[in-house]
């Protein structure tokens, strides 16, 4: 099909500091990008705050500038994600009763004793950090609200004018029982306002098309689909392209996070522990406190790209490393006092690199095999994403020590797999 007439596919990623967008084909190849700046969110202490129009005002440029790039007017469907447990409250018109506490928000401590009474223990929304808190929170503060809504939801609600719905993948952190596909009924019991609550579908559902107005504003087809969305680090995964049981992700920034697709779901909240429903399969994953914040505090970038060739992959330091940046672990350790361990250093400075590298490896590993114990499949191909995947010697440490092909992964864009999540929520199913 010319490019004049081929279908796209569009995908949205909210963060807290930009917007952007992906368009694919049909065959999932990128035809075009944008992204667009966003201020940062308000903090103070431990509250973090942002305005939700200027998600939407970082929607529309990126559409605009998108659709400079390609003929938007082929969007067949459009998806967004958006960071996991951001929490607003809106009136019956779907506008916003105030700012929306950002997923790091952790104001609502006295509410995060409540549901620790209350909520199971395998429950995701355990944490002052949780959607339900935010929820509980917002709600004594806002009697009149009409929704609940997450970042994602929002927008989403914009672009269709059909608030009140959400995904089972944003829904995790307020409560929602993925296993038994329903709002349980400990949330009765918390106060919960079981009004405020949206209605929950399988990410990539269809909504209807994009309202008259907008197709306008964005020069975008007025058959053009939007479907409801997933969380950021969920359309992260599927750009990395898992698909199957035992197919995992490890981010490599600043942080350690590991996913494996599981055929049953995982939660272990002691280890940050739990699982998002993707059809009928799961991916479990955790987050280590190691990862490349500890690297730069020994390092410059500079001086990583001047030893990274100096490293032997193949020729272990035996130097037994756990990196962390300050004493305190989550996963797959659980200790928050759980101490560095970076001695002895050596005087070579790439061999100190390598023992570091090393012990991020052996991080890694534990990690999968404590998710084995937990019952998800240990990987059977593990894709890289993050800054440090570029790093070719850091990659064969790991595929030695993990025992099974460590790939870079092609895409890691959130955007992208939210592009591929509106390609799949229109396709017949097979």
């Amino acid at each position: 099909m010319r490019s004049g007439t081929e279908e796209l596919f569009v995908g949205i990623d909210l963060g807290t500091s930009g917007c952007r967008a992906v368009a694919v084909d049909a065959a999932g190849r990128v035809r075009g990008t944008s992204a667009v700046a966003l201020p940062a969110p308000l903090r103070d202490g431990a509250q973090v705050e942002q305005d939700p129009t200027l998600w939407w005002e970082g929607v529309c440029g990126t559409l605009a500038n998108l659709s400079a790039q390609v003929p938007l007017r082929n969007a067949r469907a459009l998806a967004i994600d958006g960071t996991s447990a951001t929490l607003l409250l809106a009136d019956a018109a779907g506008t916003p009763l105030g700012p929306a506490l950002m997923y790091n928000d952790a104001r609502a401590t006295a509410e995060a004793e409540r549901i620790a009474r209350i909520a199971p223990r395998g429950s995701a929304a355990h944490g002052a950090t949780s959607a339900l808190a935010k929820l509980l929170w917002l709600q004594r503060r806002h009697p009149g609200a009409h929704y609940a809504l997450h970042q994602a939801d929002w927008i989403t609600g914009r672009l269709s004018g059909r608030f009140g719905i959400s995904d089972e993948n944003n829904c995790l952190k307020l409560g929602y029982d993925a296993v038994a596909r329903g709002w349980p009924e400990w949330l009765e019991r918390l106060g919960v306002q079981s009004g405020l609550l949206p209605e929950v579908t399988v990410p990539g559902t269809d909504l209807g098309t994009i309202l008259p107005e907008f197709a306008v504003k964005f020069r975008i087809s007025t058959s053009c689909r939007i479907v409801t969305g997933t969380t950021d680090s969920t359309a992260a995964c599927l750009a990395a392209g898992v698909t199957a049981p035992g197919e995992a992700v490890t981010s490599l920034g600043s942080t350690l996070v590991v996913k494996v697709m599981s055929p049953v779901p995982v939660f272990a909240p002691e280890y940050g522990v739990y699982s998002h429903r993707l059809g009928d399969l799961w991916l479990a994953g955790g987050a280590s406190n190691s990862g490349g914040a500890v690297l730069l505090r020994h390092f410059s970038r500079e001086r990583l790209e001047a030893l990274t060739p100096l490293l032997q992959p193949e020729r272990a330091t035996d130097l037994d490393y756990y990196p962390l940046a300050a004493p305190g672990e989550r996963f797959p350790v659980n200790d928050p006092h759980w101490p560095p361990r970076l001695e002895p250093r050596p005087d070579d400075d790439a061999v100190f690199l390598q023992g570091m590298l090393e012990g991020m490896a052996q991080i890694e590993r534990r990690a999968y095999r404590l998710l084995e114990e937990l019952g998800a499949p240990y990987p059977r191909v593990v894709y890289s994403t993050g800054g440090g995947a570029r790093n070719e010697a850091w990659r064969r440490i790991r595929e030695r020590l993990l025992g099974v092909p460590v790939i870079v992964a092609e895409h890691e864009d959130a955007a992208y797999g939210a592009a591929l999540l509106a390609l799949r929520g229109v396709q017949p199913s097979s």
